[in-house]
């Protein structure tokens, strides 16, 4: 029963850590070198902001969805056509595509993530979104 116990208190423990990284980094989006604003559109028409990093493989553009909180992804799901802004500020308009299969895989191998990154995110499952030019 003590086992138990532990398991839990533990198993509770790194969950709410997960939740405070997550709600930390939603809430502060830093900004750091390689980033970019992705500019989503929901149902209704309202834009939404969100800090991400640019990746690169074969030569094109990728983001990662790398986190719990997902609504930016599931909103391009939903309209693909999006707006980035890079260090400059300057917005472009592309057109989101999800990464599937051997792609995916190619993004996944070009673009790792460490062990430690993967813990406190949870061990979320990894997506890619490719930003072809509109």
């Amino acid at each position: 029963m003590k086992f138990l116990k532990i398991v839990g208190i533990t198993l509770i423990v790194y969950v709410a850590l997960v939740v405070l990284f997550e709600s930390l980094l939603g809430y502060f989006q830093p900004e750091p070198p390689g980033s970019i604003t992705i500019t989503t559109t929901d149902e209704d028409g309202k834009t939404h902001d969100r800090v991400l990093t640019e990746l690169s493989s074969d030569g094109k553009v990728y983001v990662a969805v790398n986190h719990w909180p997902r609504a930016w992804y599931r909103r391009v799901l939903d309209n693909p056509n999006v707006q980035v802004a890079r260090a400059d500020g300057i917005k472009m308009d592309y057109v989101a595509v999800r990464a599937t299969g051997e792609e995916h895989d190619r993004v996944a191998e070009d673009n790792p993530l460490g062990i430690v990154i993967r813990f406190f995110m949870g061990f979320a499952p990894r997506y890619f979104v490719r930003l072809d030019p509109a």
